[in-house]
């Protein structure tokens, strides 16, 4: 049966269509920035506000609504002016585009780094220096950027090496890249408690495990007992990877795809072609 997207839809109900999606795609990038900073739990508190005021509201409690109304009319400027560094990143990326796009240069960067790893990583591993690695993704690891030392320095291999020798003043701890930079080492990540983590893990798998409970960090880690190197993401351990299955796992995680839109989108696209085909079909 063929379906008349004409009938269907109007241009009114594409609109909405666009509106929706405009805004999903809004909320959901708001998310993925303000996961794993304490703007969660600000969020958390502004959620209980709201229900705290609907329910006085409901319930006739006219000085409890006024008083919450107040707090959430006066508590916009007030975020303005806590999360004005945030915001002006924010409005950074948007301007260079990084939101949507990278740009060529960027995929070179991502590429020069994944070396630079790599090189760190093939010495660490064959003299055994214990090693802790978080990349940021799409979640903020800004809580636990505050608990390192800072740097701000470019991803090279002879820092990875440096920073990770044993008995140096950085080596106790974690690396965060943070926009193809060095954010800080000897950062402290959140430890698991799970049962499920083989006894045989120490200290930094544990903190992998645990990075990837509440981020969508990447971790790498090279153990210090057996020179093994360990990925964790996402809830998945990839344990003993090889040179090569570790690079073909950066490339796939790290370097920006060429690929068009999300098939979901494509689909969205697809069927607004086919409304304004038939449209045009009936005049």
């Amino acid at each position: 049966m063929n379906i008349n997207w004409s009938q269907l839809l109007t241009w009114s109900d594409v609109i909405n269509i666009i509106d929706v999606l405009v805004v999903w795609f809004v909320i959901y990038k708001l998310i993925m920035l303000l996961r794993g900073t304490k703007a969660v739990q600000l969020f958390r508190g502004i959620i209980v506000i709201i229900i705290i005021m609907a329910g006085s509201w409901y319930i006739g409690l006219s000085t409890v609504y006024w008083i919450m109304n107040q707090v959430i009319n006066w508590g916009v400027i007030a975020m303005v002016i806590i999360f004005q560094p945030e915001i002006r990143r924010g409005l950074e990326h948007l301007g260079r585009g990084s939101i949507f796009a990278k740009n060529h240069s960027q995929k070179e960067a991502e590429e020069k780094m994944i070396q630079a790893l790599d090189k760190a990583i093939q010495y660490m591993a064959k003299r055994r220096i214990g090693a802790l690695i978080s990349i940021q993704m799409e979640t903020g690891l800004d809580d636990y950027i505050e608990t390192g030392i800072p740097l701000d320095a470019d991803v090279s291999g002879e820092l990875l090496i440096n920073i990770f020798i044993p008995n140096t003043p950085l080596h106790d701890g974690a690396v965060i890249i943070k926009n193809g930079k060095i954010a800080v080492a000897a950062a402290y990540l959140p430890l698991s408690q799970s049962n499920l983590i083989p006894k045989e893990l120490g200290t930094r798998h544990r903190a992998a495990v645990g990075m990837s409970e509440v981020t969508d960090a990447l971790t790498i880690v090279v153990s210090e007992e057996t020179g093994e190197v360990s990925i964790m993401k996402d809830g998945e351990l990839l344990r003993d990877m090889s040179q090569e299955s570790y690079l073909r796992y950066f490339r796939t995680q790290l370097i920006t795809s060429d690929e068009g839109p999300t098939p979901f989108f494509t689909s969205v696209t697809e069927n607004i072609s086919a409304f304004f085909k038939g449209k045009r079909g009936r005049h």
